[in-house]
């Protein structure tokens, strides 16, 4: 069967509609496959479009070289494993076809965690905002292109939220 220690890379995963969850999927050795431009244009739109076909509200998100997260509203009838998928697929093919690379595994695998409270969901919205700062991308978290921070700093918006 299968050792522990791959065991511990093969997440539990726990689907509840009308949550929100964070997620995060990560490349394969954490590879900076998504390293120019063009690149991270390519899966942040993957990442929207999988919001719009999905009918998720995207709460918050970012797209690094060699990672994502988003924070989002998983409503009835969506299967989480399905929008990843959408993602993931969509996003190594088009990668794959641009690197003329067929066939290359670009994703490793994705963690999820379903939000209990306000306190979480805005520590994770935070996180997410404040990523390409913790990994040396840009100074403020409003120098980067890739994140939804400029999309929400001047916006009041209500959330609503469903938690457990």
């Amino acid at each position: 069967m299968f050792t522990n220690e791959y065991k511990k890379h093969i997440p539990f995963h726990l689907y509840l509609d009308e949550k929100i969850y964070f997620v995060t999927s990560r490349t394969i050795k954490r590879k900076k496959l998504f390293n120019c431009n063009a690149k991270l244009d390519l899966l942040e739109k993957r990442i929207k479009a999988a919001a719009k076909k999905y009918c998720i509200e995207l709460h918050a998100w970012v797209v690094l070289a060699n990672h994502y997260h988003l924070l989002f509203t998983l409503h009835e009838g969506v299967k989480l494993s399905n929008l990843i998928r959408f993602i993931n697929s969509d996003s190594s093919y088009l990668l794959n076809s641009n690197d003329n690379a067929r066939g290359r595994k670009i994703w490793w695998n994705y963690w999820d965690v379903c939000v209990r409270t306000k306190k979480d969901f805005w520590a994770y919205f935070n996180y997410i905002h404040y990523n390409p700062v913790k990994h040396g991308c840009v100074e403020l978290e409003g120098d980067y292109r890739y994140s939804s921070y400029n999309y929400f700093k001047n916006k009041t918006r209500l959330i609503h939220f469903k938690l457990s």
